[in-house]
């Protein structure tokens, strides 16, 4: 009885010290900040202690605020503003909550051992070494670098979180009810700024919006609900991953997104490829789909496609003439520069942001951190997809199986999306990708526990 008497009186105690910094820290920033921040400031608090408390609550709030929380300017650099998102607040309060958690009950453990652990602290020691370099050579500016490095580090920090804590199947069920809840209330609130501004965006976006983060999102939303779809047995999850896989689908074609349409292909072609379970199913709606989407999708996603190819840049590859519209040939564009620069520091690269704004993923990281990052980036993502067909092929229980299926082609589907988008970089695709990486990743181990209980 002493030693959890000595357990509680310790977390009470935590818990005193921290409201009470965290009272005196309130203090000092409402004479000093903005009362937006402010509340973004205390909204970290209140997580902060759910998370102490309860971190399941806390992990499935942080899914909601992934994509439905908004941004926040806090700095100018050139060529891009700098914003923080509340769920960046919550993500870094339920992280260091869940370290003095860690502190107070030693059973807890740091972190759990992962395929991944070596390969995401080399990548981002990586990156810490060439943007280093680059400051201290003048080329890079040190504010923007550090807020990009920094959302490198808080995905990572995601999934290290989400890996110490998970536990068992009901809980991962629990989270991609989240997931797709979430998920139901961005696609009804991207259906409202059509009108608006012509194509589906997702919540908090301003402006124009950002189509193609929403497609990204989407892409790995509706492999996640088709491979439960593929999968289960329940009537109520068939029905429920059924019904959102085709109000995503709508959701994606009004986004307008040529990049999202590209991946969502290779994503489907994933999936029709790997079942073993209705696979008929998915070859006749593809079927379907070939035949009457020509004759009932919206003038401007046929236009959209057409675009593409309009007159504008001519490019010769291997002596065929190819003309593409200049959104499309700057992304073209851009591997050729990046190229150069990355010929003048080929091994650790020009540092984070050092090459500038570049529109696509595999280029801007051979060009930030050189080969030797490129290298260990490209075997974090092969590490990954074989990790994640291991999982497929292992799972006895349906409805893991189908999870683990989903994540793969989603997965899948976002390397195609990176070639038109910098995917692997954009927050509301990156901590939803990672928070499942992390799911996926447990389910072998939470299987073996399980039989052997």
């Amino acid at each position: 009885m002493a030693p959890e008497i000595r357990g509680i009186n310790k977390s009470l105690i935590f818990m005193v010290v921290i409201i009470l910094f965290g009272a005196l820290l309130m203090g000092r920033t409402v004479a000093l900040f903005s009362p937006k921040i402010i509340l973004i400031l205390a909204a970290g608090l209140i997580i902060g202690l759910i998370a102490f408390l309860n971190t399941n609550l806390a992990l499935i709030i942080l899914i909601f605020s992934m994509l439905l929380s908004p941004e926040l300017r806090i700095a100018q650099v050139p060529q891009r503003a700098v914003v923080i998102r509340i769920d960046d607040i919550l993500l870094l309060a339920v992280f260091f909550s869940w370290l003095a958690k860690t502190a107070i009950n030693k059973e807890l453990g740091l972190l759990r051992h992962t395929p991944l652990n070596p390969l995401i602290i080399t990548f981002i020691l990586v990156c810490i070494l060439s943007t280093g370099i680059g400051i201290l050579t003048g080329r890079i500016q040190p504010l923007k670098s550090f807020f990009y490095i920094l959302k490198y580090v808080e995905y990572f920090m995601l999934y290290f979180l989400v890996t110490n804590n998970i536990r068992d199947k009901k809980q991962i069920k629990i989270f991609v009810i989240a997931f797709l809840i979430t998920c139901v209330l961005s696609c009804t609130y991207a259906m409202t700024t059509v009108g608006e501004i012509g194509r589906a965006t997702g919540p908090f976006e301003g402006g124009a919006g950002e189509p193609n983060t929403l497609g990204g999102y989407l892409v790995l939303l509706f492999a996640i609900a088709a491979g439960i779809f593929l999968y289960s047995t329940s009537k109520i999850w068939l029905f429920w991953c059924g019904g959102m896989a085709f109000f995503i689908f709508i959701t994606l074609i009004l986004t307008l997104s040529r990049g999202s349409y590209l991946a969502f292909i290779f994503m489907y072609l994933t999936l029709a490829i790997l079942t073993r379970r209705r696979r008929l199913l998915l070859i006749g709606i593809l079927i379907l789909s070939i035949i009457i989407l020509p004759f009932i999708v919206p003038t401007r996603v046929i236009n959209r496609i057409e675009y593409t190819f309009v007159p504008g840049r001519v490019y010769e590859p291997l002596g065929r003439r190819i003309t593409l519209d200049e959104s499309t040939a700057a992304r073209v564009d851009s591997w050729i520069v990046v190229f150069e620069k990355w010929k003048t520091r080929p091994f650790l690269g020009c540092g984070i942001t050092g090459v500038g704004l570049v529109d696509t993923q595999f280029p801007r990281v051979l060009g930030e951190t050189g080969i030797i990052g490129f290298l260990v980036f490209i075997w974090l993502l092969i590490v990954i997809f074989r990790f994640s067909l291991h999982t497929f092929n292992n799972m006895e229980d349906d409805w893991t199986h189908g999870l683990s299926l989903g994540f793969l082609a989603g997965f899948i589907g976002l390397l195609v999306h990176a070639f038109s988008a910098n995917t692997f970089i954009i927050v509301r695709i990156m901590e939803p990708f990672w928070f499942l990486t992390a799911i996926v990743v447990m389910l072998p181990e939470i299987s073996q526990s399980r039989d052997t209980q």
